[in-house]
């Protein structure tokens, strides 16, 4: 036979795309359009209809940038299309590849009532199954002109990204708007012949059954009349029925596709826009669980649920009615989709409180599967996290998006800091945004790591990102994908279902122990420096208000404010979503974040002080100082989570002349050389008798990078930017400041810094608080630490604990990590004598390892990541004063390293009174850190703790209670009694495993 393959397959792409798609309506009539603009912001539902619109034409432009439009749309069903199927077909000016990056719409009734969303891969909407003929059409379109940020040529700064500075230009022109009929033979014919041709392009050619999918599709083709498609179109799918039949092999892989969108609660657009993303996609998934009885859809991100609940009741009462009947699924049990790095111990933790809980309260649903696809790394807390959230199976996709070293599974038992494992999914389909074509199917099947062990994966299936979903059409390729030869088998499920078979079949999975690192996007660890500021700070303030609330409530009988904390946390948890603490969303996103964060800030230092000033007392005994302690450990006579009466607090050690210009800095605990340019060039320990500045390096040197990455530029930083670097050496002022700290200034490029560094007496600690007038563009501003160390790793913290990893590159998986997340420190040590360096709002840091000339010894230079420029997806990136603390603790264990994090965070406040606090609880081990204080959420008054050991190893020791104690639980994060913990007295016995987490909820006695 001779080879004609190129040709049919040719002919079936023309074909397709030049006459069959084409009869999929072969017969229209335009519907008549006005539009009216909304001024400002979106208005409600029935204002947009209310607009009093003029008429437009196809081809006419709208829609400014952010702007709403609504177009009502009318005409009348054709009487002789009467028993026909029809559709609207409202195309507002879609390119096709873009659906969920431009324009949207949410088409309504008269009434109000949704009907379905409108992009670029769902332009439809029924009018009727059959019409009856004359039929009156009447519809209204709420739409919106969001710009495209990430055009075709990608990662071009624009001035978009905000309405504050986008312009006032059209956007788009308006396309089709007309009825059609719809004909389901040919649509129908078209689904078969792009599954086949999608099953063809995948099997070899030398495979007979490439041959035999090859003549059923000619003589389907042979079977189309051209010029007559609808009338021959059931003809030519008689001809693929047998190759369409064929059932698969016994050993095909087996998918279970779960109707997906992901939609990121913000990036390249506003939290508003999402709110309305997330209606339209619901919307358009109701519709097609009433379509579809055999289809499945998840969403994740309590927050989204809780938006529509808010702003689109009519359309949330159908997602509730679909969630009730087990087909609308919600997954992930977190308040958003998270980044998993940043967020603090606590902070975390309450992204499955909250989640978690939205989920009970609203559907009676307990959520056993975390749905992370798209955050940037995940951190190895998380799986005791997930077990103590009351979930089972963890899943993500991302890690695929790695550069360097290819991720060794799919399905895998996945070890946390504890020693805690969570069974968890790795889709080899290689997306979350899966349209099940055939490339996707067979790329899984090639892909899978599981080959031999394990027979299935998941494939989320649905347009996402900027929202949509699934398709009728994908929907028709799942039909045909069920046991199709040559193919993987595909249904669509829940993913309980698909977890508990996954489970069952391999349940002796192989293990990975730690963080998945993502070897991608690292540089999300410093861009946006306010919002990731404003987050830590929110959480500090977060922990405050609810331990003095809580000693409060309990000491003086003050309200406990309940509603304004769980108000707030769900702020905080909101703008902790992936693509805004990680600094990765437009300008809009990011001055909306800075002024929630000043808003939390305010009202949470009104807790705070209202909560102080009743347990000070009202200073009339003489106006005496109360000094309020926060953290977790005792500093000086001021206990931990308490407060003592204390004098004015003990000045810093002022500088003295040095040899050679400069200043030295003596508190006989440590002695500080610093030099005529301001640089330290010494610390030393008089103890340990050992200097911890390396030999002829100075700390405190800030080191200015070019920072320009291939793609992705808010995201990412390439390794090459270490080629070139400038030291800020030139200092333009040295000084003696009045409050005893080293004043320096520096001028560099277009910037401006000025740094006070000080040595607090009777603290082994060097404190840097530096002030930066930022006005770079594509540089990368870290602060360096050379250090006179020979380490192997360092330890970084991270929730509940510390993780290690190397400071050398012998693999390349070490290699990968030449920029990590630290939350407060970044320790490092020889046996018995080592160094932390601690900040109060920085994330990113490098380490990197040199031998000195001569084999004089190793230099660990720990550095600071402070400052990027990117110009995408915002322009302006942290263009402005910025202002940081951190500090060198020579000489420093882990758990000293451990404190002075806290103490960085949690500043003494010091507020009139004379009355000592005793803290609610006392905790007398200090490897035993209390990450949370707080009355029980369900308002039983019930003071609930968390703890967790913090320095990696076995523990002992009592938490006792400042308070008649009637009985303690050990509780899961969500404050459901686990079991009884034992208790003597007012105290409770606690044994605890490295890095273990446990929750108690203690029941006071009257």
């Amino acid at each position: 036979m001779h080879n004609d393959r190129t040709i049919t397959e040719a002919r079936l792409k023309r074909v397709l795309d030049e006459r069959i798609r084409p009869a999929v309506y072969p017969e229209s009539v335009p519907l008549a359009v006005t539009v009216w603009h909304a001024p400002g912001e979106p208005v409600p539902v029935a204002e947009g209809i209310a607009g009093s619109g003029v008429p437009i034409e196809a081809g006419a432009a709208w829609g400014p940038p952010w702007g709403t439009s609504w177009f009502t749309v009318a005409g009348r069903v054709p009487r002789e299309w009467a028993g026909r199927t029809v559709e609207a077909l409202l195309d507002l000016g879609f390119d096709e590849n873009m659906p969920g990056f431009q324009c949207e719409g949410l088409v309504y009734r008269p009434d109000g009532s949704p009907v379905k969303g409108l992009n670029p891969r769902n332009q439809w909407v029924r009018i009727a199954e059959r019409a009856a003929g004359g039929e009156e059409v009447l519809l209204h379109v709420e739409a919106s002109s969001n710009p495209v940020i990430l055009d075709y040529h990608p990662f071009v700064p624009t001035e978009l990204g905000d309405r504050e500075t986008a312009d006032g230009e059209p956007r788009y022109r308006l396309a089709r708007m007309d009825l059609a009929v719809f004909d389901r033979t040919v649509w129908e014919l078209v689904q078969d012949l792009e599954v086949l041709e999608g099953l063809m392009s995948e099997l070899s050619p030398d495979a007979p059954r490439r041959w035999e999918v090859l003549r059923a599709v000619e003589r389907a083709l042979d079977a189309v009349d051209l010029q007559d498609v609808g009338g021959t179109a059931a003809a030519a799918r008689e001809q693929l029925a047998t190759v369409l039949a064929a059932p698969a092999h016994a050993s095909a892989h087996r998918i279970s596709a779960v109707g997906h969108a992901h939609i990121d609660s913000a990036w390249l657009w506003p939290l508003r826009e999402t709110v309305r993303k997330v209606a339209r996609t619901t919307s358009n998934m109701t519709a097609l669980l009433e379509d579809e009885p055999e289809f499945v859809y998840a969403m994740s991100q309590a927050q989204q649920f809780a938006w529509i609940k808010e702003h689109r009741p009519e359309v949330y009462a159908r997602v509730k009615k679909a969630v009730a009947d087990g087909r609308f699924v919600p997954v992930g049990g977190m308040w958003v989709e998270s980044d998993t790095n940043m967020p603090g111990s606590e902070a975390l933790a309450r992204q499955f409180v909250h989640g978690k809980r939205f989920f009970l309260e609203e559907f009676g649903i307990e959520t056993e599967e975390v749905w992370l696809p798209d955050s940037f790394g995940y951190s190895a807390a998380l799986p005791q996290l997930v077990r103590l959230a009351g979930s089972r199976w963890f899943l993500t996709q991302k890690i695929s998006w790695s550069r360097t070293n290819k991720f060794p599974h799919h399905t895998f038992w996945w070890e946390g800091l504890d020693g805690t494992r969570v069974f968890t999914h790795f889709p080899p389909i290689d997306t979350y945004n899966a349209q099940l074509s055939g490339g996707e199917l067979a790329h899984a099947v090639r892909n899978f790591q599981e080959k031999g062990g394990a027979t299935r994966s998941l494939a989320p299936t649905g347009w996402g990102d900027g929202g949509g979903g699934t398709t009728r059409e994908m929907l028709a390729r799942a039909k045909r994908l069920a046991d199709l030869e040559g193919s993987a088998r595909v249904v669509f499920e829940k993913p309980s279902a698909f977890f508990e078979k996954a489970h069952a079949e391999y349940a002796q999975a192989p293990v990975w122990v730690g963080e998945l690192y993502l070897e991608l996007h690292r540089a999300t660890l410093t861009s946006q420096a306010r919002t990731k500021q404003g987050n830590r700070r929110s959480e500090h303030l977060l922990h405050e208000a609810e331990l003095w609330a809580a000693t409060a409530a309990v000491r003086a009988g003050l309200p406990y404010p309940y509603e304004a904390l769980d108000r707030i946390w769900k702020t905080v948890l909101l703008h902790q979503f992936h693509d805004i603490l990680p600094g990765t969303s437009i300008a809009w996103v990011h001055r909306e974040a800075a002024a929630a964060y000043a808003a939390v800030a305010a009202e949470l230092e009104e807790i705070v002080a209202g909560a102080l000033a009743a347990l000070a007392g009202d200073g009339s005994g003489g106006g005496g100082t109360v000094v309020f302690n926060a953290a977790p450990h005792r500093r000086g006579e001021v206990p931990a989570l308490g407060a003592a009466v204390d004098g004015a607090p003990v000045p810093p050690v002022r500088p003295a002349p040095r040899d050679g210009g400069g200043f030295v800095l003596d508190n006989g605990l440590l002695r500080v050389g610093i030099d005529g340019r301001g640089l330290v060039v010494s610390v030393y320990d008089p103890a340990a008798e050992r200097e911890a500045i390396a030999p002829g390096a100075a700390a405190n040197l800030l080191q200015l990078h070019q920072d320009f990455p291939n793609m992705w530029d808010a995201w990412d930083v390439d390794h090459f930017y270490r080629n070139t670097v400038t030291d800020l050496t030139d200092a333009d002022t040295v000084e003696a400041a009045d409050d005893g700290a080293v004043r320096v200034v520096r001028a560099f490029g277009s910037s401006r810094v000025e740094q006070r560094i000080s040595l607090p007496a009777g603290e082994r600690r060097l404190d840097i608080a530096t002030e930066v007038d930022w006005h770079e563009t594509e540089k990368f501003l870290k602060a360096a630490f050379p250090l006179d160390v020979h380490a192997d790793r360092t330890a970084a913290e991270t929730q509940f604990g510390h993780l290690y990893r190397p400071t050398h590159t012998n693999t390349s998986w070490d290699a990968a990590k030449f920029e990590a997340c630290a939350h407060r420190f970044v320790h490092l040590e020889e046996p018995g004598w080592g160094v932390a360096v601690v900040n109060d709002s920085t994330y990113g840091y490098d380490v990197t390892r040199t031998v000195r000339p001569d084999d004089t010894g190793t230099t660990t230079t720990v550095r600071l990541s402070l400052l990027r420029a990117p110009r995408f997806p915002d322009p302006r990136t942290d263009q402005g004063t910025h202002r940081f603390r951190y500090a060198l603790v020579p000489g420093a264990s882990i758990g000293d390293a451990v404190r002075e994090g806290h103490r960085i965070n949690l500043p003494e406040r010091r507020v009139p009174g004379e009355a000592a606090v005793p803290p609610l609880v006392r905790v007398g081990n200090d490897a035993v850190v209390v990450s949370a204080v707080k009355l029980a959420d369900d308002g039983s008054g019930d003071v609930v703790v968390r703890l967790y050991e913090s320095q990696g190893g076995r523990a002992r020791t009592r938490l006792e209670t400042g308070f008649p104690l009637a009985s303690a639980a050990l509780c899961d994060l969500l404050e459901r009694p686990l079991a009884a913990a034992a208790t003597d007295g007012d105290a409770v016995p606690l044994a605890l495993r490295p890095f273990q987490i446990l929750t108690l909820r203690l029941e006071r006695r009257d």
